[in-house]
């Protein structure tokens, strides 16, 4: 059981979205919570308030009666649920309810407990409320998918529960829980912020993590079936460029291949001596960039990655809804902190690297497959009848198409504000738009890096190398030849990409 306070790292998102470690919050926060709801109710009276007697967006001119203000929350929900698409991954939906519970928390929102309360067990028990893809401009925030997430707490919409979409209202009935009333700005305070496209960013973030990892150790295992030099992942060679991300990978590298009886060394073989009279080396001088390049190229992606997880924790841990309550200046401020440029910008810098790291894996695909490059392998790492077997020659269609979707939806949302809501939401940030399209390329560098794996793991058993390679690609070589055996013969290979793929994600 996790006790929630203030601050959240991402390693505890962790904890609570994959580990599904259960949550318990501190007596100090539900205090700050309740304080700031009380000074809100006393501050509010008499007083022009966006959101509590106001109408919203372009309609904030118009004055709501007080018999009306309650009312207007419950409306401006329903009328924002009005998303579409396919439903978000429940892990997802998950990190969008811990992010708006922890914001809210903060005490700048003027919340009931019964919204922090509530948040708290849908988490615990597994309790994934329907929220669509489509919707939101990231602009208010996540305003139509945080209205979904709003519509179940006031009891209304759609969950998924044991498996199954089911009433909110049926499901709340079965495990005995109570919607929120709505107080004073509770609709708009769950509406107005950065939640699902932080959420979404949140998974994303360790999900690129794990290609990371995965594509430092296919590169490893490469150089080990070329049998590389070790000096482009050397500790020297790298320490001359002042590049955080170039050294650590390289020096994951180094870890990898440590115990590697198959990497060899530049003054064993090139620097001892060589005849006058050569005109073409026997041994290769140097390797291809997709061999050779990858801290150079791998680099920028784990630089990249930590500035994300870095602006990711920041913002939910920030107060991102409008207006601002503040109890110590005993004032309530007006502003837009709900904007979504931070996360729609690290998001779409993210998809980028990923998408270069889908390169990087589609080019050592090829060089593996391509004999004429290799000069080691039979074509397509064919290891049955040439003309009339086909190796891995199919699947690669599948690994160069999913790399060019990947090129294509690497275009930035960004910069691709469009002006609405009468013009009062004039620049926006698609910062949800970009954190599911960031998504995609993430799913589909997964493809790709297990049509690689498989293509090492046959590449290795070619070449007969499995008392050569290295521990860690060794303990690769053992999970993969598990799910798809050794084969000469031709096979439906889609049930192995599939099976191939779950078990990087495990990784």
């Amino acid at each position: 059981m996790m006790k929630i306070n203030n601050f959240l790292g991402l390693k505890d998102f962790q904890k609570i979205i994959i580990e599904n470690e259960k949550i318990e919050l501190d007596e100090s926060l539900l205090s700050r919570v309740d304080t700031s709801f009380q000074f809100l109710k006393e501050f509010s009276k008499n007083k022009v308030i966006y959101g509590v007697n106001t109408g919203f967006g372009p309609m904030a001119q118009f004055k709501i009666s007080d018999e009306d203000t309650h009312q207007l929350q419950y409306n401006l929900i329903r009328s924002h649920s009005s998303g579409i698409g396919n439903p978000l991954p429940a892990q997802e939906v998950k990190a969008c309810m811990l992010a708006r519970m922890n914001t809210l928390s903060l005490g700048n929102s003027g919340v009931h407990q019964s919204v922090i309360y509530l948040l708290q067990e849908l988490i615990n028990r597994d309790i994934t409320p329907l929220i669509f893809e489509h919707g939101g401009v990231g602009a208010s925030g996540d305003l139509v998918q945080l209205a979904h997430l709003a519509l179940v707490l006031i009891g209304e919409g759609e969950v998924f529960y044991k498996g199954e979409r089911k009433s909110t209202k049926d499901v709340f009935e079965t495990e005995g829980l109570e919607p929120i009333k709505v107080e004073i700005r509770e609709g708009l305070a769950l509406m107005n912020g950065t939640s699902v496209m932080s959420g979404i960013g949140i998974v994303n973030a360790y999900k690129a993590n794990q290609l990371t990892d995965i594509s430092i150790r296919l590169s490893c295992a490469i150089n080990e079936i070329v049998q590389a030099y070790d000096d482009h992942f050397s500790e020297a060679l790298n320490a001359t460029k002042r590049h955080y991300g170039q050294q650590k990978v390289a020096e994951r590298m180094r870890a990898h291949l440590a115990d590697s009886k198959l990497i060899r060394k530049r003054e064993d073989h090139l620097y001892t001596h060589f005849e006058e009279q050569e005109k073409v080396f026997k041994e290769k001088v140097q390797e291809y960039y997709s061999l050779r390049c990858v801290p150079q190229i791998l680099g920028p992606v784990l630089d990249t990655l930590e500035y994300t997880e870095k602006v990711l924790e920041n913002e939910i841990n920030s107060a991102n809804d409008n207006p601002i309550i503040n109890v110590e200046d005993q004032h309530v401020y007006h502003g837009g902190n709900f904007h979504g440029d931070y996360i729609s910008l690290e998001m779409d810098k993210l998809k980028i690297v990923v998408t270069k790291l889908t390169m990087l894996a589609e080019r050592q695909l090829n060089y593996l497959l391509n004999s004429k490059i290799n000069e080691i392998l039979p074509p397509f790492v064919n290891l049955g009848k040439l003309g009339f077997n086909f190796g891995m020659q199919g699947v690669q269609f599948t690994a160069t198409s999913t790399t060019a979707e990947s090129q294509m939806l690497s275009n930035s949302m960004y910069v691709h504000s469009i002006p609405n809501n009468n013009d009062n939401q004039d620049i926006v940030s698609m910062g949800t738009n970009a954190a599911v399209i960031c998504r995609k390329v993430i799913e589909n560098a997964f493809e790709v890096l297990a049509i690689e794996a498989i293509t090492i793991i046959q590449a290795i058993e070619y070449l007969g190398f499995q008392d050569k390679i290295s521990s860690s690609t060794k303990e690769l070589y053992d999970d993969i030849r598990k799910i798809i055996p050794a084969f000469s013969s031709d096979m439906i290979m889609y049930p192995y990409l599939e099976e191939v793929k779950k078990y990087l994600k495990t990784m």
